[in-house]
């Protein structure tokens, strides 16, 4: 059985521990994630690595309240992230992701990332597999 989801235990994983990311909010159909960025995000050009906008993205699919946190087991089948800005070091970077659709077997999500500025620096969708439903209460 798998345990629901908890602010707490989500912004304990160690993959976000290590990156710095955190979750900042949840509700039904959404999901707020952040992350500063500093030197550990930095690519082999001194820029922001584009993987931790993936991860960034890719990890706020999965915390709106009727997936993870309610038990749901889901997995990402598809990833699509456009880059349209490159961050600096020292932003700090917003995720917001929406459910789209919820249906049995997949969900399908909207997710956009915006600097401290406002301005939006990657937007894209995902779409997650229903591995499992929540256990009935």
């Amino acid at each position: 059985m798998m345990r629901p989801a908890t602010p707490e235990t989500i912004n304990a994983i160690p993959m976000l521990k290590t990156l710095g990311i955190r979750l900042c909010e949840s509700g039904p159909d959404f999901a707020v994630m952040e992350v500063v960025v500093d030197e550990r995000h930095a690519n082999y050009f001194g820029g922001v690595h584009g993987g931790l906008l993936a991860t960034l993205a890719d990890t706020a699919c999965f915390f709106p309240e009727t997936l993870l946190p309610a038990g749901r087991l889901v997995t990402t089948a598809n990833l699509n992230l456009n880059y349209l800005k490159a961050p600096a070091l020292g932003s700090r970077l917003t995720a917001h992701s929406q459910i789209e659709h919820l249906g049995r077997r997949t969900v399908s999500l909207s997710v956009r990332i915006v600097a401290d500025d406002d301005a939006c620096v990657a937007h894209g969708t995902a779409t997650l597999i229903v591995l499992k439903e929540p256990e009935p209460l």
